[in-house]
């Protein structure tokens, strides 16, 4: 289905690029919202360093006081509340209780799931509230509040009250310095951050040179959570409101299929690639008790942003592979996990863990006896600003060695490490052959792509190639509207979920280079008809029968809406 999609044109050079680069890890985005910054930033530098000679004098890769690079904030006296507790502790919902009562505001999430809901919630609450994330802009008339994903912070406004969640990702190898990024520079009177007590000696470390006051408010769970001590043994012993948990999609798809020809239960799925859209419909036919789905088979995506109903989790392993190698799980991901049984008010409010097989059960209740390991350093990523004086002492380099050069010479203080940018080096090595600007290429380098998805990376170069030749990317160009269908396969699956990262791609850019990327509409228009097929996918399989009259009528419905987009171009 992809090579039908995607009309592949690339360049035998780029190609031998991508065949040199491997490796695993997920993406995330590094600082996201930098246009503001990198405008005043560089032109304060080159008024300083008009000539490559002064720049010398100047050690660019000094990175030991992250806090000096927000001004803005650093005139701040900042009250700083640490909310912390376990998972279903209510620390989150005071902090919103916080952020509705004030008169401006902002709430950095780590996930698009939870920008969404505590837009959805403010708005609610007669507290209008723009939502912002790397791919949406919803603004609301007469909005002083914005919910946002963290890589989104604006660090050159100011606000009565900010939250930023899950602080504990300060440790994150990939998307640290984001959370350290929105800590040091959010301008904000009142700063509310949530999180595991992991982060709370690391934070008050960090903030020692800021000036700020500190407050630590700890919190327990709500409702109990009950480690049992004998394991699941069988999917035969699955009950209504259980959750079974694995770390791959083949895994998870094998389990839905070994639970429902019991012929007794549902499955709902929950995934990381599964596009977000689809993963919140998923926990909302779990929670639904009139509809058919009554188990939950997820991996540790369920670990945050979504409220589940969840009776008992089960883990059926406590080994994961993190993109370099199988490991067993951390202190801190099985109790994220665990914890996400019994919530506060629901259906379920005792909450049960256990494991499928009773070898695991050992470990499982040593994690949730031990506390999370204390944080030592909080990671940090040079902002645009420091790479372009860098690179003006090394006019002849490319991005990629640039990158790479900047993070040989880095200088740290303790309390913090270099974020990890595989990622970014598979970007810049395929890109640097493409004549365009530094700032480009960064941009780019920073855009939500998996370079291990063969169709996303494929998309990216694509995207970055006509960009380079045309200055102008038609979604047209590499995508033809009309040709999605419903999968047949798990291969055909897996290929359209790769197709609605590509869209997201597009959607991602065109926020950022408008002119040169005019086909938002369209790309979020088939999006959201890429997950309404993987729907179909996910509702036909199982032990029910697939209902094929609504499949046809739903496809005769794309079909006609991928014409009448067709005719506006």
């Amino acid at each position: 289905m992809a090579s039908l999609l995607f009309r592949r044109r690339l360049s035998s050079a780029i190609i031998s690029y991508k065949s040199l680069l491997h490796g695993g890890g997920e993406f995330y985005l590094l600082p996201g919202n930098m246009a503001t910054e990198a405008s005043f930033g560089i032109c304060n530098c080159l008024r300083k360093f008009r000539s490559s000679t002064a720049a010398r004098k100047v050690d660019f890769t000094d990175l030991t006081r992250p806090h000096t690079w927000y001004p803005h904030a650093r005139k701040k006296s900042r009250n700083v509340f640490l909310h912390v507790g376990p998972t279903n502790s209510g620390k989150t919902y005071y902090a919103l209780k916080q952020l509705e009562s004030s008169s401006s505001g902002v709430y950095c999430g780590p996930l698009r799931l939870l920008a969404w809901e505590v837009a959805k919630r403010l708005n609610k609450s007669n507290v209008p509230c723009d939502l912002i994330t790397g791919q949406e802009r919803e603004e609301v008339e007469g909005a002083r509040h914005k919910s946002i994903t963290v890589e989104m912070a604006d660090v050159t406004s100011d606000y009565d009250c900010a939250i930023i969640d899950e602080i504990q990702m300060i440790g994150c190898r990939t998307r640290g310095s984001s959370f350290t990024r929105a800590l040091l520079g959010l301008a904000a009177n009142e700063l509310h951050l949530c999180g595991d007590a992991a982060a709370v000696p690391l934070v008050q470390e960090i903030l020692k040179v800021t000036g700020d006051t500190i407050k630590v408010q700890y919190y327990e769970r709500l409702s109990p959570l009950v480690p049992l001590k004998v394991p699941l043994g069988s999917f035969s012993k699955i009950r209504t409101g259980d959750c079974v948990v694995t770390f791959s999609r083949t895994e998870i798809y094998k389990m839905k299929k070994q639970i429902e020809a019991g012929g007794m239960h549902r499955c709902s799925v929950v995934y990381g690639s599964l596009p977000p859209e689809t993963r919140t419909r998923q926990a909302t036919m779990f929670n639904d008790a009139s509809s058919n789905s009554d188990v939950l088979v997820a991996s540790d995506a369920i670990g945050m942003g979504l409220n589940l109903n969840i009776s008992r989790i089960i883990f059926s392993t406590l080994q994961k592979f993190d993109g370099v190698e199988i490991r067993d799980l951390t202190v801190p991901e099985i109790k994220q996990i665990a914890g996400r049984a019994g919530r506060y008010k629901s259906n379920f409010p005792v909450g049960e863990v256990t494991c499928l097989n009773a070898d695991d059960l050992p470990l499982l209740h040593s994690s949730l006896d031990y506390p999370s390991p204390v944080l030592e350093r909080a990671g940090v990523f040079p902002n645009f600003d420091l790479l372009y004086m860098y690179s003006r002492l090394h006019p002849k380099h490319g991005i990629h060695e640039i990158l790479e050069h900047f993070m040989d010479n880095a200088k740290l203080s303790e309390h913090y490490f270099i974020a990890n940018c595989d990622e970014l080096l598979k970007v810049a090595a395929i890109i640097d052959t493409l004549p365009l600007s530094l700032h480009d290429k960064y941009l780019f380098c920073i855009s939500p792509v998996e370079m291990d998805d063969d169709i996303s990376s494929q998309g990216l170069t694509q995207f970055a190639t006509n960009y380079s030749n045309n200055g102008l990317v038609r979604l047209r160009e590499i995508f033809t509207p009309g040709t999605l269908k419903v999968p047949t396969s798990h291969t055909a699956l897996k290929e359209l979920e790769s197709i609605h990262k590509v869209l997201d791609l597009y959607v991602w850019l065109s926020y950022r280079l408008e002119e040169s990327f005019p086909d938002r509409e369209l790309a979020s228009s088939q999006k959201a008809i890429c997950s309404m097929l993987i729907e179909e996918f996910l509702e036909g399989q199982g032990w029910q029968r697939p209902r094929t009259k609504r499949l046809t009528q739903k496809s005769r419905l794309i079909s006609l809406i991928s014409q009448e987009t067709r005719h506006k171009f």
